[in-house]
């Protein structure tokens, strides 16, 4: 056998054997699948009846983290749907577009160190929506949990006193209040703490590998993506979703009336409510 053959002959074999692992992975995952989707008693409705119902209910929404990948995405599919009367922008600092069409955004500049001295910019929204958050490895330790919770948590308690009904968080597959991991133990207890301010309606949304290309470096997370990716491609999964699934089904279910006054969504929920996006 010449050389040339027997390299094909390797790399064949070797694919084949990649591709049955992604495979076996990939009904594994399905075994650990989500908990039984949410059910919601609107979901027969026509989305187009759904979103001008809500148009003329003459709402308001604020975003928080509109400079990150789902924030951005989140907002994008919002100014498409234009059912709310007005979306305010929070954040660090003020956001360029390119796009004339959103120059009108509200946008309010805060510090988050600083959030009760800025109050006053959580006053008079209907709808709040966060997608803000960070990395141990980018923010270290205390950064992490500065952001994922005291900087979430504040915005929400300002919200709430602000007269905001309606709180729906980003947070991730796996979170628990007493997980032994401390990325899942940050996003649980945020959670269980929003959860107890009493909003009206509180809408948690769980996603797992975010399925993007972010614009900074995260090598651990582009190695998963291109993983899960893979996967996904072979069958579907509840370990990994596109973003623009997630921004969709965020803005989707503001639409909706879910049975229970807190929901969690889960990434199935969520691939379903997203359903077509990032394809």
């Amino acid at each position: 056998m010449s050389v040339m053959k027997l390299l094909d002959s390797i790399l064949g074999n070797a694919t084949g054997i990649f591709t049955v692992v992604i495979v076996l992975i990939a009904v594994l995952f399905n075994y650990f699948d989500d908990p039984d989707p949410v059910k919601y008693n609107s979901m027969a409705e026509d989305t187009k009846t759904l979103e001008e119902n809500f148009r003329q209910q003459n709402k308001s929404c604020f975003i928080l983290g509109a400079s990150g990948e789902t924030g951005r995405m989140l907002l994008q599919d919002l100014l498409g749907r234009n059912i709310f009367s007005k979306i305010t922008l929070i954040g660090r600092r003020t956001l360029t577009f390119e796009d004339k069409a959103i120059e009108n955004l509200v946008q309010e500049v805060v510090d988050f160190e600083k959030l009760e001295d800025y109050a006053a910019s959580f006053q008079g929204h209907d709808v709040g929506y966060c997608c803000l958050g960070t990395t141990k490895a980018k923010a270290g330790t205390e950064g992490f949990i500065r952001v994922d919770h005291d900087y979430v948590l504040k915005s929400a308690e300002l919200a709430k006193a602000g007269g905001c009904a309606e709180f729906h968080l980003e947070s991730s597959r796996g979170a628990d209040k007493n997980s032994n991991f401390l990325y899942l133990k940050v996003k649980g207890q945020v959670e269980a703490e929003i959860e107890a301010l009493g909003f009206d309606r509180f809408a948690i949304y769980r996603p797992g590998v975010l399925l993007v290309d972010r614009q900074e470096s995260r090598p651990a997370e582009w190695l998963a993506r291109k993983f899960f990716g893979a996967v996904s491609a072979v069958c579907s999964t509840a370990m990994s979703i596109p973003i623009q699934a997630v921004a969709k089904a965020m803005a989707s279910n503001t639409l909706l009336q879910p049975e229970q006054k807190t929901e969690i969504l889960e990434n199935k929920d969520i691939a379903s409510l997203g359903k077509g996006a990032g394809q």
